[in-house]
């Protein structure tokens, strides 16, 4: 059994098959018969879990297991109070109302990677970096969610899911670690270019 944490970089698709305008994990992970344990969008970056067990696979991304997945969201604008807490509560989709959630304004991130390519800056419009703690993790919600409540995320990055931290793990985008499967997960083995 094998689990493999990897950045994953923006623009890069969360499947093994080529595709014809962007990259695939295929690219970056080198390592047959692996495959992701949830997914992230192509505009998303981040910590990405991929393995060759199907039991840990459910363990890790199946939402009744409630395994905390935080994201730091750089939001166009400056989220109130409300807006906040509305995130908080949950948020009518349309589709689904979104699971109660943690959410927090950060200060702007020195320790994240820049973006390529970078967002677009709009010199009249501030921005604001929210973290945002979710046990689900349905297409695109961390971005309907901001946007829900008035605040469209502009960048999107998973930094931690359950105990593993991709600051912690030394990751940068396109890299990835083999890490123990037997939780709480821990820091340990060897990088992959």
């Amino acid at each position: 059994m094998r689990l493999i944490a990897l950045n994953k970089p923006f623009g890069t698709i969360c499947q093994f098959s080529p595709h014809e305008t962007r990259q695939s994990l295929a690219d970056w992970v080198k390592v047959p018969g692996v495959y992701p344990a949830g997914r992230l969008d192509s505009d998303s970056e981040g910590l990405l879990l991929l393995t060759d067990d199907g039991a840990l696979q459910a363990r890790i991304a199946e939402p009744k297991r409630k395994l905390v997945k935080r994201y730091w969201a750089q939001v166009e604008g400056e989220p109130d109070a409300g807006a906040l807490a509305a995130l908080e509560r949950g948020v009518d989709l349309g589709d689904f109302v979104t699971q109660p959630c943690q959410t927090r304004i950060i200060v702007a991130p020195e320790n994240l990677w820049p973006r390529n390519p970078p967002i677009r800056y709009r010199a009249a419009i501030p921005t604001t970096w929210v973290e945002i703690a979710i046990s689900e993790g349905k297409n695109r919600q961390v971005r309907r969610m901001t946007a829900a409540v008035g605040y469209p995320t502009l960048r999107l990055v998973r930094v931690a899911i359950g105990a593993l931290d991709i600051f912690s793990l030394g990751l940068t985008p396109g890299e990835s670690i083999d890490v123990p499967t037997n939780g709480p997960w821990q820091n340990t083995s060897h990088k992959h270019k």
